[in-house]
């Protein structure tokens, strides 16, 4: 869309000297051009600001949709493969992850209330300092994954979540205990298994 509209853009010539006009007083073609260039940055920067996720798109370590630090509230990232997608400090409040493969993904101090990450694969991904409150996480395999400092399960629902090799803290363990239950059906391997429940 953004290059149909840029090739829409006319850009005008730059003007020649006439001979009425000294060559000091002439417009420079260079900032002409210039001038023109800035204004089709702008175009494009409105039309990619629309969207935050467009605006960040852009490849590196962690793919074609760096989403670091955005607000995504809401968005649709079902069935999407985002390996080691960066979702560090981004709000993902009613998140769509549904059975999306987000192995190895960072949502270190992310925003998750309410997110869906059912039947989602997050081995190994960081969740050090996230809100996980009130999120759904049924059947997700969070084998290997970080959980640091104060992340917060409250409320959500784990029926049938792998906990394998998650480090918890005592009072994470005790919460999730009291709410495990379900098998996981990719690995499984029951909840409160995993957890070590007492």
């Amino acid at each position: 869309m953004a290059m149909s509209i840029l090739g829409a853009l006319k850009l005008a010539p730059s003007p020649a000297a006439t001979a009425a006009q000294p060559a000091w007083r002439a417009p420079s073609s260079l900032h002409f051009h210039l001038a023109n260039a800035g204004a089709a940055a702008l175009v494009a920067a409105s039309l990619l600001l629309a969207d935050p996720a467009l605006a960040f798109r852009g490849g590196g370590p962690y793919g074609q949709q760096v989403t670091r630090g955005q607000d995504l509230t809401g968005k649709d990232f079902s069935g999407q493969t985002l390996i080691k997608q960066d979702f560090k400090t981004s709000i993902l409040r009613q998140t769509n992850f549904k059975g999306a493969n987000l192995l190895g993904a960072s949502f270190f101090d992310a925003d998750l209330t309410g997110a869906d990450l059912s039947d989602a694969d997050l081995r190994n991904a960081d969740f050090s300092l996230a809100n996980v409150t009130k999120v759904n996480l049924t059947n997700a395999n969070l084998e290997g994954a970080l959980v640091t400092g104060n992340t917060s399960f409250k409320g959500s629902n784990i029926y049938g979540a792998d906990f394998t090799d998650v480090p918890l803290r005592d009072d994470q363990r005790d919460y999730l205990c009291k709410i495990a239950d379900g098998v996981n059906t990719t690995t499984g391997n029951a909840t409160k298994e995993t957890l070590f429940c007492k």
